[in-house]
């Protein structure tokens, strides 16, 4: 349904008091944006700057638009995977708190690409991306956009990637604040966060008794250590493939089996890709499978797996579940792929939980401050969400949990900052 004076598209706005007590439900359990957004409602500092935000539209996300607009911002939001929109968030965020909302779980390319430049149409002075689609259209189809942006965030490895071969060739056109390498966002997010998450996603779909099968976990940066850690948490047989000599040392360090993707894949039981790569499962992997292998994908596009090979080698899928699409290959060989290879702990579950959301979007938050604050002094590139916005956001949680630590001495400190004291 598309809303009044076109201020919104969103599946069915009734939805709004459903979407409003599960977004109250993450609110409860995001401390240390709930405590941004106090400061905020009393400082209204991002007053008079409109916020484009091309995220994925969940109950988290939604905590994070109300705070940026209880800051005094403009927020316009669309989604950033066609899969991960919550139907009842959607809705709330239109119908109960007035932010321009264009997102539908399950809209098609059209719709998606329709819902981005909807947002790009309020004239964002700061975007906000979770993949660089909203930058990637503004420095292609959009370029009368930049003269009026101050900068912009980033969330994820993806959208980092992009970013930095768009500036490594000179042609970004405005600063943009990379969220996704902040320390409480990687080192938390990435790998506890998609650890859970994408666990959870695959047993939602499939209901698979995890505890004694063979999983191959393709990637071994923060995502795919999160996957593994969890992985053989719950009992699985984990192998990791990765093509960094240092992340596949690692990996062996930890413990788990380091192996060519050839050869895992030809006893694999469940197959995850994290890599931020292109066909990273392709037709001579496909064809050394065994039957009834899952394939599931939590990077953040859905290229990782080369589903057109897919179907060239088998024809139309048949759905088996929900999220689950089995396609039957020539010699009566079955592969299961979940979610479209869309990001299964998406589009079959709720994504990452609202503890862990909570320092990312305290990151989102503090950055779209510093951008306001300090963004017409930056030159054209990609940062790093500066140290002190890092620690307070670390200080806030630990606090949030009754954790107190302590702090170095005096003598410490002057030990610290000295070269003359040695042996």
């Amino acid at each position: 349904m598309v809303g009044k004076a076109a201020e919104f598209h969103v599946k069915e706005p009734a939805l709004a008091g459903k979407g409003q007590d599960r977004m109250e439900w993450a609110e409860h359990n995001m401390p240390v944006l709930r405590s941004i957004r106090q400061r905020f409602e009393k400082e209204k500092p991002l007053r008079g700057m409109s916020i484009g935000a091309c995220l994925h539209v969940t109950t988290e996300t939604g905590v994070l638009a109300t705070t940026l607009a209880a800051g005094g911002a403009q927020v316009s939001l669309c989604a950033s995977n066609p899969l991960s929109t919550q139907d009842d968030v959607a809705s709330c965020l239109a119908v109960k708190h007035g932010i321009a909302t264009y997102a539908i779980k399950g809209e098609d390319h059209e719709t998606y690409y329709r819902h981005i430049e909807s947002v790009l149409d309020s004239k964002p002075k700061i975007t906000m991306d979770d993949g660089a689609d909203l930058v990637s259209m503004i420095h292609t189809k959009r370029r009368d956009l930049l003269p009026g942006i101050l900068g912009g965030t980033e969330e994820t490895t993806t959208g980092v990637i992009r970013l930095e071969s768009l500036a490594s060739e000179g042609a970004l056109a405005y600063p943009i604040i990379a969220v996704n390498n902040a320390d409480t966002k990687h080192l938390f997010d990435n790998r506890y966060g998609t650890g859970q998450s994408t666990l959870d996603g695959i047993i939602r779909a499939t209901n698979l008794l995890v505890a004694g099968l063979k999983f191959v976990i393709c990637g071994y940066g923060w995502c795919g250590r999160g996957v593994a850690q969890r992985a053989r948490g719950l009992g699985a047989n984990v192998v990791i493939i990765e093509v960094e000599p240092v992340k596949a040392l690692e990996a062996v360090m930890d413990g788990f089996t380091v192996s060519t993707l050839s050869e895992a894949v030809k006893s694999a039981d469940v197959i995850v890709t994290l890599t931020g790569n292109k066909h990273v499962l392709r037709k001579e992997h496909f064809t050394a499978m065994k039957d009834g292998v899952i394939l599931a994908n939590s990077g953040h596009f859905n290229v990782e797996i080369d589903i057109p090979a897919l179907q060239a080698l088998s024809g139309a899928p048949r759905r088996l579940r929900e999220f689950v699409e089995s396609f039957t290959l020539s010699d009566g060989k079955r592969i299961h792929l979940l979610g479209e290879g869309r990001l299964i702990n998406l589009a079959a579950a709720e994504g990452h939980p609202a503890m862990v959301m909570d320092m990312s979007f305290a990151n989102q938050a503090l950055s779209v401050e510093h951008l306001v604050r300090k963004g017409s002094s930056l030159a054209k590139g990609v940062y790093s969400v500066p140290p002190e916005i890092d620690r307070e956001i670390a200080r806030l949680k630990l606090a949030s949990m009754g954790i107190v630590i302590d702090r170095l001495t005096e003598e410490q400190e002057r030990y610290l900052n000295s070269w003359t004291e040695g042996t």
